[in-house]
């Protein structure tokens, strides 16, 4: 009885990897990329970056001066919103201008105490949008950075160009994150994986479909669109910002309603003739990336459980089906293989082996990606297995109201559904 159960399992989840591979919107290929197409346009708008810096002082003349060098011939500023730092990010990043000769290129706000309903980061951009709006000549398209992005010299240009000659009002770049130290490797690539799994990009990029989401640093959007949802406070109390952005764009495009980025653009129509497209994109690059390191297991153990659960919608019914769709998925075919060899199975152990390989195969493209050895791609099973830990702690931080910690802020839901942060003692509600 228990080989058939074995067996059941095996096969169970080799179909699911069948499926995923063949029928979940070829997610594994790593194939939507920013190409870098022809940059001269016939017009080159007025863009103003705005950067959400809280404690950044260490990564700034780092990627504060990838902005301030962008080739870009149109007009560019860039707003930087110090989120009540207290190591000195503002006058960091007045000496970064200085030194690149750029102070009248470069805007440092105080940010303002955060008030209910919002998440520091994205109360932090408010500020810096609804501060461009008072220049003398508004821009017309808004880059929302965050300050630990190095952005490519010719990465502004890249994205305007993106959006216009494919008249899309929203496009996101899942950045290169840093992939250098042993736990990087290990779990990093894996993390970007999950991601598409979760987040097909080419159904991302398909208008026709529900799907949406932008991650990473880089995400592009019409300032019509940012309007025509409601602007930047429709998303005010979300963890997972750059995907609730993403969503409300697209959803409201669609009829449908929406929601979270780490690098967003905003545009105004630039043409007047331009009729809005309500499309977006969503891709892979590897010429913008991360700085933030994850130098230890306890790094990228916190960058997962600030919101897995988060993802999750609180629900403690999803977390038992995503636990036990993780142990189906990536657990079942190793542990099936190792029982069959052991037990002279040759039939579980084939199937097993089988949905190990497939496993392995719809990896290897983002480990590829990231440079790392192949050998990672059997490691997949262990590394979930990682990961669906840090789920269920990120669901036990929440039910201890430690909730999602992000810059000495803790964003934990309370019994009224309201959040609370622990630096302001303030409620967020939903």
């Amino acid at each position: 009885m228990s080989g058939e159960i074995g067996l059941w399992f095996s096969v169970l989840s080799l179909t699911i990897w069948v499926i995923l591979l063949v029928f979940w919107g070829q997610f594994w290929r790593c194939d939507q990329r920013l190409t870098r197409q022809e940059t001269d346009l016939q017009m080159f708008p007025a863009i103003c970056a705005v950067v959400p810096a809280r404690n950044e002082a260490d990564l700034l003349p780092i990627s504060l001066r990838s902005l301030l060098t962008q080739d870009y011939p149109g007009s560019f500023t860039v707003v930087l919103v110090d989120d009540n730092s207290t190591d000195g990010t503002a006058d960091v990043a007045s000496r970064v201008a200085q030194a690149l000769d750029k102070t009248q290129q470069l805007h440092v706000l105080s940010g303002q105490p955060l008030p209910p309903d919002w998440t520091g980061k994205l109360w932090a951009l408010h500020q810096g949008i609804e501060y461009t709006q008072s220049l003398t000549s508004p821009p017309d398209y808004l880059l929302l950075t965050d300050a630990d992005i190095e952005h490519h010299v010719h990465n502004l240009r890249f994205l305007v160009a993106k959006a216009q000659q494919e008249n899309l009002e929203l496009v996101s770049l899942m950045v290169l994150l840093r992939c250098k130290s042993f736990w990087e490797k290990l779990f990093i690539p894996a993390f970007v994986f999950f991601f598409q799994k979760l987040y097909p990009f080419p159904w991302v990029n398909d208008p026709t479909k529900p799907t949406a989401a932008a991650a990473g640093g880089c995400l592009l959007i019409t300032r019509e669109a940012l309007t025509r949802i409601g602007g930047i406070q429709v998303v005010r109390n979300a963890l997972i910002d750059d995907c609730a952005l993403a969503q409300a764009v697209k959803q409201r495009s669609m009829g449908v309603g929406g929601v979270g980025g780490e690098n967003i653009l905003l545009s105004s129509s630039f043409s007047s003739s331009a009729s809005p497209s309500h499309k977006i994109w969503l891709g892979l690059d590897d010429l913008t990336h991360s700085l933030r390191p994850y130098l230890s297991l306890s790094t990228v153990w916190g960058m997962v459980a600030r919101t897995a659960f988060t993802q999750l919608h609180y629900s403690l019914g999803l977390l038992v089906v995503t636990v036990i769709g993780m142990i189906l998925v990536y657990i079942v075919p190793p542990i099936s293989a190792i029982f069959g060899l052991l037990t002279e199975n040759w039939l579980i152990a084939c199937v097993g082996l089988l949905g190990w390989l497939l496993m392995a195969c719809a990896y290897l493209p983002t480990i590829r990606f990231y440079k790392c050895s192949p050998w990672l791609t059997l490691c997949l099973p262990g590394i979930a297995l990682v990961y669906t830990l840090m789920t269920i702690d990120s669901a036990v931080r929440h039910w201890q109201k430690r909730g999602g910690t992000w810059k000495g802020r803790v964003y934990s839901k309370t019994e009224d559904g309201s959040r609370m942060t622990n630096d302001e003692r303030r409620p967020i509600n939903n």
